[in-house]
């Protein structure tokens, strides 16, 4: 293994390529740390040492820009916009037929697509810019506090809100930028690791966070927790199950074509983390009923914002618990049902002579694909329910708040990224020395 690294720095492209990453991963970090314009930076960090408890209603938004929405600085909305491009986009596949037909022409197509998705993040960069901001300008980031640092966060001037805005939707186009720089000339994935830098950079905060609430025996209790959640998420994500295809012999002129085996591979989790996504999303719209419906002084709550705010809103609350366990199972089947479609594969196997050992082609291949896909695709769902679920139980177990690091998104992206960057450094390095990073 050492060795294996040291040849990694002894060749020079291979070399070169992880200082860029390392270089442009470095520059998004320092953007993170840098204020926008208009904000008084002596009051956010005054919120920010105050805060007793993660505000639900920005935790994944946070989380995805490694803490730097809260510190309103000009990476605040990190790629959390790029993110829900990139999954509308493959939404719209299903409703526009012209989506579709982009995705199967190839790689123009696919040009296509990521040009709309750029398009649709710049948009969505500038409505969630516009919200954060209002939501500062107001005094409401960091929830009802009684600081009054807290709710004198930016100027009240119209053009320094607009100006705060360009500057964070500037910062978003950037960090698109910088991941396609990545993606071209460096190692991995660029959004990708990104994301996995901003993760990456809440674990040694979030940790001792809960060293000093809870001592060193809860913090040796959870790097523990941690080290296996992370051997058996490594486990479930390196786990698929293999259909055997076979292809027809077919002889053109002298020459012989076909006759090889393969096989296609089902991931026991094919929607990666894009459900617990859609579930965190779509438990916020509780969160912003109440807060668009609190009571002004004098009045009573109203009876459904109550209900709303002891059952919806609080991680600890088992009913809160149950609807997002269910909902990353129904997303689950939902977004893999779009991702792979037994059809198109099937069709695809009949018109280049392949076939399944003892299935006949077309719709039998089909309907024996989408059985297989449904048996998977359940303990899949479970187990992406499960990993959610982590940080809700260390919630109500010792308190710790729902950025908890060893669970639910951030351990699927972190493992994920991981997995596949070292697995693209393996094949650099068996291009130039026949032998990869791991044995």
């Amino acid at each position: 293994m050492i060795s294996a690294i040291g040849r990694i720095f002894r060749t020079p492209d291979l070399r070169r390529k992880i200082g860029f990453t390392l270089g442009i991963v470095a520059l998004f970090r320092l953007g993170s740390h840098i204020p926008s314009p208009y904000v008084n930076f002596g009051n956010v960090q005054l919120c920010l040492a105050s805060q007793e408890s993660s505000n639900g209603l920005y935790d994944m938004i946070n989380l995805f820009s490694g803490g730097a929405l809260l510190q309103l600085s000009i990476f605040a909305l990190g790629i959390m916009p790029y993110i829900t491009a990139s999954i509308i986009t493959q939404l719209l596949r299903v409703v526009i037929p012209h989506f579709e037909t982009l995705h199967k022409e190839g790689q123009a197509g696919q040009a296509k697509i990521t040009q709309y998705t750029r398009y649709l993040t710049i948009a969505l960069a500038i409505l969630q810019a516009t919200t954060l901001v209002t939501v500062a300008k107001v005094g409401q980031l960091f929830g009802n506090t009684s600081i009054v640092a807290c709710r004198n966060l930016i100027s009240q001037e119209w053009y320094a809100v607009l100006i705060i805005i360009m500057t964070m939707t500037a910062g978003t186009s950037l960090i698109m930028w910088m991941g396609e720089l990545i993606t071209e000339r460096g190692v991995g994935n660029g959004m990708s690791l990104l994301i996995f830098t901003s993760i990456s950079a809440t674990f040694p905060g979030a940790l001792w966070a809960i060293k000093e609430a809870n001592g060193w025996g809860i913090f040796f209790f959870v790097l523990a927790i941690g080290v296996i959640t992370i051997a058996l998420v490594v486990f479930v994500e390196q786990s698929q199950r293999r259909i055997p295809v076979q292809y027809a012999k077919r002889v053109v002129g002298r020459r012989t074509y076909g006759g090889n085996n393969t096989y296609i591979p089902i991931k026991v989790n094919m929607a990666g983390v894009v459900p617990v996504i859609f579930a965190s999303s779509l438990l916020y719209l509780p969160m912003l009923l109440v807060q668009f419906n609190q009571p002004a002084p004098g009045q009573e709550v109203k009876p459904w914002v109550e209900w709303i705010s002891l059952n919806l809103m609080q991680g600890d609350q088992p009913l809160y618990m149950l609807v997002f366990f269910l909902l990353i199972i129904g997303f689950t089947f939902f977004y893999v049902s779009i991702t792979f479609n037994p059809e198109e594969v099937a069709d695809n196997m009949k018109k280049y002579g392949g076939f399944v050992p003892g299935i006949r082609a077309g719709r039998p291949t089909a309907e024996y694909l989408n059985y297989v896909l449904t048996r998977i695709t359940l303990p899949g769902s479970i187990y992406l329910g499960l990993i959610a679920m982590i940080p809700l139980i260390a919630l109500s177990l010792f308190g710790a708040n729902q950025n908890f690091p060893f669970g639910g998104a951030s351990i699927l992206i972190i493992v994920g990224v991981g997995l596949e960057t070292v697995k693209q450094i393996d094949a650099q390095l068996q291009q130039r020395h026949y032998e990869g990073l791991l044995k």
